[in-house]
C-alpha cells in the first residue's frame, strides 16, 4: 500500500503538533541539555549544538519509519 504525499504531510503535521504540546507541557525540557550537547556561551553570544539530542531524534524517527514501513509496506 503506497501512501499519498497528502497523507504523509498530515501525519507529519500531527507529529509536530504532538511535539509542540509536549514541549508546552514541559516534558521536553531535557532536549539540548544531555551530555554531549555542546553549549558555548560568551558575553554577547550563545551557541547550542545538540549533538546527542539529534542522535536520539534520528534513532526515534528511524525506528518509527521502520515500524510504519513494516506494517504498511
Amino acid at each position: 500500500m503506497n501512501l499519498s504525499p497528502g497523507v504523509v504531510l498530515v501525519f507529519i503535521g500531527l507529529a509536530l503538533v504532538g511535539a509542540g504540546l509536549l514541549y508546552m507541557a514541559g516534558l521536553l525540557d531535557w532536549f539540548g541539555r544531555l551530555p554531549g550537547d555542546l553549549r558555548i556561551e560568551g558575553e554577547n553570544t550563545r551557541v547550542l549544538i545538540p549533538i546527542t539530542s539529534m542522535v536520539i531524534v534520528s534513532i526515534v524517527v528511524s525506528v518509527v519509519f521502520q515500524i510504519v514501513r513494516r506494517f504498511l509496506g
